[in-house]
């Protein structure tokens, strides 16, 4: 056992201040056992490591003092040479995670991305008297900004404890830069499915924007910056300058090797970076919203832009509310009017085109717009094009208007979203969004729709309780889906979406419950929150029904804000619903989808132009989308089932401008199920006696998943 005592080495409100660096700048590669504690001192060399954010040292944690500038600051009474002993003894945070030749990505794999920390670099050569250690710290940019983590044996049945999990792989600052936004490929490779996909991330300014200027001191150190100024440039790890990336770039990570390259790169965006990004398995491609335009970028397997869609001109009118274009505001990181630390002069797009979450559904891509959040969604054709048929479905209802930065959909019918609070960037790095109140929350499809309401999802979202802290809002801005857990918490790849995962700050900080929780781990969790999808507001409050993981395996930072970002779980399922391919989708008069032939030689008096999968609580529901292409006036519609044994009924009444909808029964998963539909006027109908019928035999080929499941 080395024979000093322990001493501090982080700001108390930053992360991860030291790190080791040899003469030639390049990242020294030795850890402690321990990743959570940034100390030098006594340590027991036989503590094997229980996985990563399970292991702990133990000491004192030395003094707080007061700077001139009135933050915390912990003393720093130590010399070089005792640091250097320490160093050299391996007791430092090492280096990062190597491409692999086995594959880094598996069912259950969970991507989370977040702030990798903070450096004084040279730091054991001392600080002049005077200086404030917060303008020397910088982007640690040897530790990592996404982690993914294998969530496959979370050690027991929930009880709200914090879960050790096998070290995570990584991906360093100084390879991405800051990411938000995550998606999966579907794992096609030379064009053969393997099963293994690849990772993205995307470049945000969600973690803040940190600039610089040149070295004016001669400490080694350049300047750092809170207001533009001539010569700033970004700091290393922002946005991975380093490797040529910047705010509009889309990184790839191999799902084999663990290899990072450059995907795709935006370079319209000034700053504000990206938003978030969503695969569209059925056509290969992706979609990148545009914090700096408003655009939502369309983007081909092989990183190519392709085209643009523009909520604020092409899809606010559908709505009734004016167009709005780009006002064309950048950051300028050059100019006195940029202020790092008032994101209102970086540049973003106005809120009534900002968007923000893109997820890709049932043929359809949804997003999410401005702080005042409301979800809309826009067709995607036939040849994976926008359509063009902007669509309002509703306003998000919550306690504070924030920006809902994710969006999640499961197979039994639910949308789900997830809040993060106003962004900030504290110059000291501690805070990066106003943590404490944004939600999680998942909304369902009327059922039948309510004809006096606007939209075709219920009023009322149910809630989750996430995090320990008073109120239970602690999100941070990322949801996706996992697998179920057995009673073992062990993953069950048998149930496709029965687990809601969620990042948020504070987790597990709550001091009414501090006993009750010690016996679950630290408190000071920022990550990860698994919860069974089932336990809604009010079961679960407080959270003791689900696991958490932390991101970084740093416990010293209870009062952070903002350091965790988005979630992205791989999990293939066939059919999920959202990923059902359009059937029969996209065809438009003359021409008709497969197994739909028009009778003989004439075509019939009215066009299914598309037809999209639902999974309700009573099962599969299909919405018919008609074309009165004969102008027969028809406005309602009876069905009945033509294959024996299936059940399929129809509402009572139709909205005009919405679906024509049916349920179905008592088939099986990928059966073609033959419906016969009357389409009629019910003005007719309600005149008595026979009325004319427009009729027509509909072949339905329904997904391949069941929605039992």
């Amino acid at each position: 056992m080395l024979g000093f005592r322990l001493i501090p080495l982080t700001l108390p409100s930053s992360r991860r201040i030291v790190t080791q660096r040899k003469t030639d700048n390049s990242i020294g590669e030795e850890r402690a056992a321990t990743p959570r504690l940034t100390l030098v001192g006594a340590v027991r060399q036989d503590v094997p490591s229980s996985g990563f954010g399970g292991s702990s040292m133990s000491g004192g944690h030395g003094s707080f003092v007061r700077s001139d500038g009135g933050r915390l600051r912990r003393a720093i009474a130590t010399t070089s040479g005792i640091l250097a002993l320490a160093l050299s003894a391996g007791l430092l945070l090492g280096g990062v995670a190597k491409a692999q030749e086995t594959q880094i990505i598996y069912p259950g794999s969970m991507a989370v991305t977040g702030f990798p920390g903070t450096v004084i670099p040279g730091f054991d050569e001392g600080l002049p008297p005077g200086v404030d250690p917060v303008d020397e710290t910088f982007i640690d940019t040897s530790r990592a900004s996404l982690r993914i983590f294998d969530v496959s044996h979370l050690g027991g049945p929930a009880s709200g404890q914090l879960v050790n999990t096998p070290p995570p792989f990584e991906v360093t600052a100084g390879q991405i830069g800051e990411v938000f936004g995550l998606t999966y490929d579907d794992g096609v490779r030379d064009g053969v499915p393997s099963s293994i996909p690849n990772l993205y991330a995307a470049a945000t300014s969600l973690h803040g924007v940190e600039i610089v200027t040149p070295d004016a001191d001669s400490d080694g150190r350049p300047e750092r910056q809170r207001r533009g100024a001539a010569g700033a440039t970004f700091m290393d790890g922002q946005f991975g300058t380093e490797n040529g990336g910047g705010p509009g770039t889309i990184w790839k990570i191999d799902g084999i090797t663990g290899a990072v390259s450059k995907f795709a790169d935006i370079d319209t965006n000034s700053g504000p970076g990206i938003g978030n990004l969503a695969f569209d398995p059925i056509h290969r491609e992706f979609f990148a919203s545009d914090l700096d335009t408003g655009l939502i970028h369309r983007i081909d397997a092989n990183g190519h832009l392709i085209d643009t869609f523009d909520h604020g001109v092409a899809g606010r009118p559908a709505h009734g509310l004016a167009p709005v274009a780009d006002d064309g505001a950048v950051m300028d990181i050059h100019g006195a009017a940029f202020d790092s630390e008032d994101p209102e002069t970086w540049g973003y797009t106005q809120d009534e085109r900002r968007v923000w979450a893109v997820s890709y559904h049932g043929g359809r891509l949804y997003y999410s717009v401005g702080e005042k959040s409301e979800i809309w969604s826009v067709g995607i054709a036939r040849d994976g094009s926008f359509v063009g048929d902007p669509r309002w479905e509703l306003a998000v209802k919550a306690d504070k208007d924030y920006a809902v930065t994710d969006i999640a959909f499961d197979n039994k019918g639910f949308m789900y979203l997830a809040q993060r609070g106003p962004v900030e960037n504290r110059y000291d790095y501690s805070r990066f969004a106003d943590s404490g109140k944004g939600e999680l929350i998942r909304y369902w499809r009327e059922d039948p729709d309510d004809p006096a309401t606007e939209s075709v999802w219920v009023e009322v979202p149910q809630e989750y309780a996430v995090g320990f802290p008073q109120g239970n809002r602690q999100s941070a801005g990322g949801v996706d889906l996992q697998y179920g857990y057995d009673a073992d918490g062990n993953l069950d790849t048998s149930v496709c979406t029965d687990t809601v995962v969620n990042t948020g700050d504070k987790l597990r900080d709550n001091p009414e419950l501090a006993e009750r929780l010690a016996t679950g781990g630290p408190f000071a969790v920022h990550g990860v929150q698994l919860t069974p999808s089932a336990l809604v507001k009010p079961a679960n409050v407080p959270p003791f029904g689900s696991w958490f993981v932390d991101f970084d395996g740093y416990f010293e930072d209870p009062a952070v804000e903002g350091h965790v970002g988005d979630v992205r779980v791989w999990r293939p399922c066939e059919g999920r619903a959202g990923y059902y391919e359009e059937i029969p989708g996209g065809y438009l008069p003359p021409f008709y989808p497969p197994d739909f032939p028009p009778p003989g030689n004439l075509p019939p008096c009215v066009d299914v132009e598309d037809v999209r999968y639902y999974c309700t609580p009573r099962g599969l529901q299909a919405d018919l989308y008609l074309h009165d292409h004969a102008g027969f006036g028809g406005d309602s519609i009876k069905a009945q089932s033509r294959t024996p044994g299936v059940g399929v009924t129809t509402p009572m009444s139709h909205v005009p401008g919405k679906p024509y909808t049916i349920d179905i029964t008592g088939h099986y998963p990928g059966d073609t199920v033959n419906v016969g539909l009357c389409f009629y006027r019910k003005s007719d109908q309600d005149k008595g006696g026979y009325y004319p019928c427009c009729k027509m035999t509909l072949p339905l080929r329904t997904p391949a998943v069941s929605c039992e499941r």
